[in-house]
């Protein structure tokens, strides 16, 4: 989203007074802005003029947004030329001159051609032994597994269900006290390295992260729509009455998950 507002801004020339403004703001990091206009979802472009919304769009869908921004704002005269690059040329090299060149650096390297080397058992070993940082990216990897499925449903969130630290964090856990659901959760802001490990794992830059029965069902907006299309999504998850729902008995959560308070 960010390199689609920048090419967009740079199809507006600056005026003054500006007539048109791009700005970029954290979501998470500013959970007040995000509540007032209802951010469920990032990237998500507002489109305000004189302090009234007038359209929003969630996702980074480039045709979407440059259709709203042009909507409201005009079509810019691409005053920033921006633009692909231009196209590499390439030029085939004559076979026989590439051997030449091959065998000249193999004699300059003192050595033969070395198209016909092959290893020799005694020969060192040309890749490296794994790494301290390659045991400790398995190791990340294998306690995120056990963390996934350390309770039926789990919720990694900014904060705690009794006290979340984000908007959308207690959004979710809202959702899932209002469905029934008993839920394991965790933490992210406890613990950097199950939070930026956490991003990677289910390739989702946000918090919060719901999982059920060990699999990744999305973010705040995910479980929304799924709810939307499908009223009875968490049918299988349900340990309480409609309204009742929160955190997992100790008993039924593995240690790796946090256990009600």
């Amino acid at each position: 989203m960010s390199l689609i507002l920048k090419t967009l801004a740079s199809l507006y020339p600056t005026q003054s007074p500006p007539t048109v403004s791009f700005l970029s703001l954290d979501a998470e990091a500013l959970p007040d802005i995000s509540e007032s206009y209802d951010v469920t979802a990032v990237p998500f472009l507002v489109i305000q003029r004189d302090g009234k919304v007038l359209e929003n769009v969630s996702g980074s869908d480039a045709s979407k947004v440059k259709d709203a921004v042009e909507r409201h704002a005009g079509k810019g005269g691409n005053a920033g030329k921006v633009g692909l690059p231009p196209a590499l040329k390439a030029t085939p090299r004559d076979e026989e001159e590439g051997k030449e060149q091959t065998a000249t650096r193999g004699q300059a390297n003192g050595g033969d051609d070395l198209s016909k080397y092959a290893p020799r058992a005694e020969d060192p070993n040309t890749a490296p032994e794994m790494s301290s940082t390659d045991k400790q990216k398995e190791d990340l990897e294998t306690r995120l597994k056990q963390l996934v499925k350390a309770a039926s449903v789990m919720l990694f969130m900014k904060g705690t269900p009794s006290a979340p630290q984000c908007g959308f964090s207690r959004t979710i856990v809202g959702i899932l006290r209002e469905q029934g659901v008993r839920y394991g959760f965790f933490n992210i802001l406890a613990d950097e390295e199950v939070r930026s490990g956490m991003k990677t794992f289910s390739d989702w830059p946000t918090f919060p992260q719901l999982y059920a029965g060990g699999e990744f069902v999305g973010g705040l907006d995910i479980v929304k729509e799924e709810l939307e299309s499908n009223p009875n999504f968490f049918a299988n998850y349900v340990a309480a009455p409609k309204g009742q729902g929160g955190m997992a008995a100790p008993g039924s959560q593995k240690p790796t998950a946090t256990p009600q308070a």
